[in-house]
């Protein structure tokens, strides 16, 4: 086992090695196992490194019959996917997709996502995710650019591949009823479940960033060199070899990715379904005896929305990522749950920046927490140099986990080795992190610089608001002004002078917003973030 373990800390300081052991020794990740146990997990390592067809693999020797994954089809286990996964990577070579290749992946969470994503492992195959949110013409566009030779697909989801290349090679995943066309399930159960040659290349998973702003851009996420990743979250956020995860963020997003990579760590059973209900969410988990719950921020504001609150006692951690936690959302969730809300800060470049933790919230529930161990965080003005506790900067970041560029050769900025973030905040006193806003978000009205975030987390706490938006729009002026986008709890509970006197009281004359539309909802992409686009 040691051999195992080691590998994965290669090239780090003896004592964050030792440190990171201890860890994963807390979470019942490393334990005594059989002689003949430990070689079929070291010849998985030599196979297949740190990936999840590592974790499928491990899980099918050390305990085959666990739960793996329990979705919309039902159960299936460790040993089976690992099976599944291997019949499958023998169908995608029939198919012509070798080592380099790339597949894409364009499914809702179920099975179909995580054994696909798996198989491209298993033959060197770079996977592609692409967000259910994303038009025909996006997608055909992505497409053409990755130059994808085969994408798998749910049925609901073939208007949007009217525009793919005819090369495109096409598979079905998941779909209610009958068809002619190639699918998933007919690959794995034609293919053959013999040993794949030897250890491939290793393949890339290729997220796309959320296109909020812009059009989404493809980022090569790294694979994990070792577990020490995995340690550094488990280091903050308190889950569990066995634990049962529900997980509704979405797979192909950043968030839900990292659930799965880490749940695999864990020997976990995810727990997932298609569609996301926020009263199906809590009565999974209590069916289930979920201790935790992977959500992005959205979806925790829908699943407090839900009446008749159904009693979670095995719920342990709800770990929330992928956009701005509103104050409100983090309070409510403490009434509800208990101490239980983890929030990490992070990106789709970045991987992680720092996590507030239950304590932290329940004090400064606005915060972003602090660093994972091995993580390295610096404010940072326009030149590079560090700035005071309390003064607002560029957030930079250094770990383990770095993205390796967009795949069209753009990348980040980084100054010592720690990456731009693109987001301004500061360090209050007691090395707290907040998180102020983009900093291509910030504006310039009248001379000040004001960051809408301020004035989004301000209104996100007025009586009778369920979401908020602010951004600036041209203005002969002032060169830039505010605009609020608000959302009412209830059709005309609020009026524009209401929302401007809140601002007007709590904040300075320049961030106070030049106008108020009310909305019905917000643009959200599928991942639950605001599309700003829109609103400007």
């Amino acid at each position: 086992m040691g051999t195992y373990f080691a590998a994965g800390f290669s090239g780090r300081s003896l004592v964050g090695a030792l440190r990171a052991v201890v860890v994963l020794v807390g979470a019942g990740v490393v334990r005594p196992m059989r002689p003949s146990r430990l070689f079929g997990v070291l010849d998985a390592y030599l196979r297949w490194g740190v990936t999840v067809a590592l974790g499928f693999a491990v899980g099918a020797v050390r305990h085959p019959d666990r739960p793996a994954i329990v979705d919309d089809s039902g159960t299936t286990t460790y040993r089976e996917v690992d099976e599944r996964t291997t019949r499958l990577a023998h169908a995608l070579l029939d198919l012509g997709v070798g080592a380099g290749g790339k597949v894409a992946v364009l499914c809702r969470n179920h099975r179909g996502f995580v054994e696909t994503v798996t198989a491209c492992v298993k033959i060197g195959a770079h996977a592609v995710l692409l967000n259910t949110g994303l038009s025909a013409v996006q997608v055909g566009v992505v497409l053409r650019e990755q130059d994808v030779s085969v994408v798998v697909a749910d049925a609901e989801f073939r208007h949007l591949l009217v525009r793919a290349p005819r090369k495109v090679r096409r598979v079905v995943a998941w779909l209610d009823g009958t068809t002619r066309s190639r699918t998933l399930e007919g690959l794995i159960a034609a293919a053959p479940a013999t040993p794949l040659p030897g250890r491939p290349p290793r393949g890339r998973m290729i997220v796309l960033t959320s296109g909020t702003t812009g059009a989404p851009k493809g980022a090569r996420r790294p694979e994990p060199t070792g577990l020490a990743p995995a340690a550094a979250l488990l280091s903050r956020i308190p889950l569990r070899a066995g634990d049962r995860l529900s997980v509704p963020a979405p797979l192909f997003h950043t968030w839900g990715l990292a659930a799965l990579q880490l749940g695999l760590v864990l020997g976990a059973t995810f727990v997932l379904r298609r569609e996301f209900d926020p009263a199906a969410v809590v009565a999974d988990a209590a069916r289930h005896r979920s201790a935790a719950l992977f959500v992005v921020p959205v979806m925790l504001q829908r699943v407090l929305e839900v009446g008749g609150r159904v009693a979670l006692p095995d719920l342990r951690v709800i770990a929330s990522s992928g956009s701005a936690l509103p104050v409100p959302v983090v309070r409510r969730c403490f009434e509800e749950f208990g101490p239980v809300l983890h929030n990490l800060y992070g990106s789709t470049e970045v991987s992680w920046v720092s996590v507030a933790g239950p304590d932290e919230l329940a004090r400064h529930p606005g915060t972003a927490g602090t660093p994972p161990r091995g993580t390295r965080v610096a404010i940072l003005d326009e030149r590079g140099r560090p700035v005071p506790a309390g003064v607002p900067g560029r957030i930079f970041v250094a770990n383990d986990m770095l993205f390796d560029g967009y795949t069209d050769g753009g990348g980040k900025e980084v100054v010592d080795g720690l990456m731009s973030t693109g987001d301004v905040g500061y360090r209050d006193a007691d090395g707290l992190l907040f998180v102020v806003g983009r900093d291509d978000e910030m504006v310039v009205s009248g001379g000040e610089n004001v960051h809408p975030r301020e004035v989004e987390d301000l209104l996100a706490g007025l009586a009778g608001v369920r979401e908020v938006a602010v951004v600036g729009v041209p203005d002969e002026r002032f060169g830039r002004r505010l605009v609020a986008y608000v959302v009412p709890e209830e059709p005309g509970a609020l009026d524009e002078g209401a929302v401007l006197d809140h601002v007007r009281r709590n904040l300075a004359r320049f961030a106070v917003p030049r106008e108020v539309v009310f909305l019905d909802a917000l643009p959200r992409n599928a991942t639950g973030k605001v599309l700003k686009r829109e609103l400007r």
